[in-house]
């Protein structure tokens, strides 16, 4: 899910270890097609979830780096490099534990419990399998392969928006506590 086309699967490759070297961890990489020319579009993040404007600059230097030394994508292309937002792709096992208790959409690759379209908040992972706890289903909690997952993506609810409120509310509070430390 972190890359979709074979195309996405081999840049996913090479910018893997670049974004390591830089602290980062790619959430997801699409390379889409344009009217003029091509986007490469890398969701990142730090492995604690943050990702500041700073961090985006400093991932789009290095990729470009490796990319033009490389220059593995035909034709004109734009490299655009953000964090994954607040309702963010899960495209990783990890995501389904981190944002449990959320409310999720899943797409499947097939058929499971005779569907492919799922709604509901996540339950976390267990042995690889991805949990949800089904809409208007009282207390039953799906597990799907996670291989089996084609896309999934965070619902923008209330819960979600006070959760990203809050995260702001804490950083501007630790940046506050930084500076006034520093002109200390």
């Amino acid at each position: 899910m972190r890359a979709r086309t074979a195309e996405d699967a081999q840049l996913l490759e090479m910018l893997d270890p670049v974004a390591e070297a830089a602290g980062f961890e790619i959430v997801r990489l699409r390379l889409m097609a344009g009217k003029e020319r091509r986007r490469l579009q890398v969701m990142a993040e730090t492995p604690d979830g943050d990702m500041t404007v700073e961090g985006c600059t400093v991932l789009s230097r290095a990729f470009s780096e490796v990319l033009d030394a490389a220059d593995p994508i035909s034709g004109e292309y734009t490299l655009e490099v953000s964090s994954p937002g607040i309702d963010r792709p899960l495209t990783r096992l990890k995501d389904f534990d981190t944002w449990e208790g959320f409310e999720a959409r899943i797409e499947l690759d097939r058929l499971a419990d005779n569907r492919k379209r799922f709604k509901g908040e996540l339950a976390g992972t267990e042995e690889g399998q991805v949990g949800i706890n089904i809409e208007g289903e009282a207390e039953t909690t799906l597990y799907i392969p996670f291989e089996w997952v084609l896309e999934a993506k965070l619902v923008l609810d209330d819960k979600l928006m006070k959760h990203g409120a809050d995260e702001r509310a804490a950083r501007l509070q630790s940046d506050t506590d930084t500076d006034t430390d520093q002109e200390s």
